[in-house]
């Protein structure tokens, strides 16, 4: 695992310097099967090593974070440094992040990554990282631990962001409500809202958040 682990960071971390190594191991497979099995068609494999190298470039981080959920330790982390680059992904600035690890047995270990390369699990289409000096949930390889996937949705960051989430149907009907108070649909949109966010996020949501949206739903209903 630990040999995995180091493979998988190194991919994640170096997907454009990987990629030259992708496609030599891609030449080097379809030379061995073509003299195995004396059949040049078999060089059609040297595509494979350019065609994951490619795919590792967008996905590679994802694996590793795929990989280190299955088999890694959970740790925590918190981000020490932060600094804005000059290289951009989608019109935006990528940043670097310095962390410290702890791990399950009470080590510290330093680590890095930047925007690109960082390992989130669940995989999603979005980069969230934590915010600097918050402590957040990591899970690890013991070994080689500084190769962490950023567990999102355990973290204070990913748990405030999905209540931010589960949020918004609830708000959008609020504002109906509130352009048209007398309207039947937009009332029972608004309580059908705040049923559902309570069913899934009572225990988790602020509890004043909780008896402010309680206290409205007892309005609608008596309405």
């Amino acid at each position: 695992m630990v040999f995995l682990s180091a493979f998988f960071f190194f991919i994640s971390q170096h997907s454009l310097l990987s990629l030259p190594l992708w496609i030599l191991a891609g030449f080097a497979l379809g030379g061995a099967a073509s003299a195995l099995l004396r059949n040049y068609a078999w060089m059609g494999l040297s595509v494979l090593g350019f065609v994951i190298g490619i795919a590792n470039i967008f996905l590679g981080s994802m694996a590793n974070a795929v990989f280190l959920n299955a088999y890694g330790t959970y740790g925590t982390a918190v981000i020490t440094h932060e600094e804005e680059t000059s290289s951009q992904l989608n019109d935006a600035n990528i940043w670097e992040y310095d962390a410290v690890i702890r791990t399950a047995d009470g080590h510290d270990v330093k680590t890095g990554f930047d925007t690109m390369s960082a390992s989130l699990y669940p995989p999603r289409n979005a980069i969230e990282i934590p915010p600097k000096g918050e402590r957040f949930v990591v899970k690890y390889i013991p070994g080689f631990e500084r190769n962490i996937a950023i567990m999102r949705d355990e973290s204070p960051f990913g748990k405030r962001l999905l209540l931010r989430a589960a949020l918004e149907p609830v708000e959008r009907a609020a504002a109906q409500v509130e352009a048209s108070p007398d309207n039947p649909d937009f009332r029972h949109e608004y309580r059908d809202a705040i049923e559902k966010f309570l069913a899934r996020h009572a225990q988790d949501a602020p509890p004043e958040l909780v008896d402010r949206y309680r206290g409205e739903l007892e309005r609608l209903r008596g309405a």
